[in-house]
């Protein structure tokens, strides 16, 4: 942890980093956007510094959607799409990248000031530069996520777009983390961390990254209906092609995506209940009926993701729950790391 004499020092870091979360938040939210929209591929080129600067005037526009045809989601899918169709979708993969940059500057240009006015404690130090290198990663992974459907595909690889979020959603939680510690320099730490501790939030984790393999087959569109999956609870034609089903069979991918959940409801709910009971701590109650919240929302908006044939403002709710979800994990197992009914 880190010592009161830096308290307001520690204020305005974490204040920044709350900050930088909300957004990444934000970025998380518009990815998906981008996906359930089929945007990700509108724009065929990466241009870190250029790309910033969207299309001026009709000629621009003509010679990005020309270069948009030359590749295979349009000359297989949206053959038929004009330009007034592609200046939509273009939109929202260049707020997409526009946003990253954002980020990474809303990140950097802060810690190089923090750590030029000796701000930033030095156990801190090397965890903030962890963070803008993973940042940096993301970025690039971004781009080897689209390059997968620019080839003879139309679309990108699943396991591409799973890093992609999976990275996204690691830099958010870890970040999350930091916050928690940096802003509650009264709780220490009475629990040592482990595997064990983080276990809740490693399974969550784990269902967000089935959801990433859920959005990058379409495998939501395959059963729109619950409780069962078409007629059958257990589909007939699951891990029909072995193991790799699991990875690129969308009936597969769909049923153990909602198994999985299944688990988890049953799971979060029980450390929720039984720590409210038995705590005496105000946080670590907080931390259980905020589980349980975000965990009902999570249930809600998954069912009406299926029901509504993946809506594309319910499906984004839903990986934003996801996020939401996490988050209250992330809290829950800070106040149980610190219960001060330990002390």
């Amino acid at each position: 942890m880190y010592p009161h004499v830096t308290d307001n020092n520690d204020r305005w870091i974490a204040s920044w980093l709350t900050v930088c979360a909300i957004v990444i938040f934000g970025m998380i939210l518009l990815g998906g956007v981008t996906r359930l929209t089929d945007s990700g591929l509108s724009m065929v080129e990466w241009q870190p510094i250029m790309g910033v600067i969207p299309p001026l005037n009709e000629a621009d526009w003509l010679v990005a959607f020309a270069k948009y045809q030359q590749y295979p989601e349009f000359q297989k899918v949206n053959y038929a799409m004009d330009l007034a169709g592609f200046k939509v979708i273009f939109l929202y993969e260049y707020l997409h990248r526009v946003l990253g940059r954002l980020i990474g500057l809303l990140y950097l240009a802060p810690m190089v000031f923090f750590m030029a006015r000796g701000m930033v404690q030095r156990p801190l130090v090397p965890k903030l530069l962890l963070l803008f290198v993973l940042g940096g990663c993301q970025g690039l992974l971004g781009w080897y996520m689209v390059k997968s459907g620019l080839v003879d595909r139309p679309d990108v690889s699943q396991y591409r777009l799973t890093a992609h979020l999976g990275l996204a959603v690691l830099v958010y939680g870890y970040m999350v983390w930091l916050i928690l510690q940096i802003s509650s320099p009264h709780r220490q730490l009475v629990v040592k961390p482990s595997l064990q501790a983080f276990g809740l939030a490693a399974l969550v984790y784990l269902m967000i990254l089935s959801g990433g393999f859920v959005a990058g087959t379409d495998a939501g569109y395959s059963y729109p209906t619950w409780p069962l999956m078409g007629d059958h609870l257990v589909p007939p034609s699951i891990y029909a092609e072995g193991l790799s089903s699991a990875f690129e069979q969308v009936t597969t991918i769909q049923f153990n995506h909602r198994m999985f959940a299944y688990g988890l409801v049953l799971l979060v709910a029980a450390v929720a209940f039984s720590n409210f009971r038995a705590s005496s701590d105000l946080r670590v109650k907080w931390g259980s009926v905020a589980l349980i919240l975000a965990l009902f929302c999570q249930v809600t908006l998954g069912v009406s993701t299926l029901l509504t044939h993946v809506a594309v403002p319910v499906a984004a709710a839903h990986q934003g729950g996801a996020v939401v979800l996490l988050t209250a994990v992330l809290f829950f197992t800070h106040a149980r790391l610190t219960e001060r009914s330990r002390l």
